[in-house]
């Protein structure tokens, strides 16, 4: 049976509160499960402790196996439970393809305004 350690969605609708549970990894998000090994509640300012931790359940599943995801990786990190790896996206604050071409589009228009005012200024000053 493989083991993750995954959110379970709780709270009402627009009030979202999070159980951090063991459960069969073939088992559906908030269905059934093995142990809460804590909770999340991302309704709370930042500065306020947001996640609660079972730490000494959460070692004992990390022990027996349970693969936590990514989101309760990065809770167990800022923990100390578990080192998680940062990952490097360079590409994730680019803009899109079209954007991308939209400008190359309108810096050609600039470019070709400014060579055609150029242009246009020299012929005045060689017709003076």
């Amino acid at each position: 049976m493989p083991l993750k350690m995954r959110l379970a969605r709780a709270g009402s609708k627009k009030r979202p509160y999070y159980h951090i549970v063991v459960a069969d990894a073939r088992a559906p998000r908030d269905g059934r499960f093995v142990e809460t090994v804590g909770s999340w509640n991302p309704m709370l300012p930042k500065d306020a402790q947001r996640v609660t931790l079972k730490e000494d359940r959460v070692k004992h599943w990390l022990g027996h196996g349970a693969q936590p995801t990514d989101r309760v990786l990065r809770f167990l990190d800022q923990a100390g439970i578990a080192n998680r790896e940062t990952k490097a996206n360079p590409t994730k604050g680019l803009p899109g393809k079209k954007a991308q071409e939209r400008e190359a589009e309108r810096k050609q228009r600039e470019e070709d305004a400014r060579e055609a005012a150029e242009k246009a200024a020299a012929e005045t000053a060689s017709a003076e």
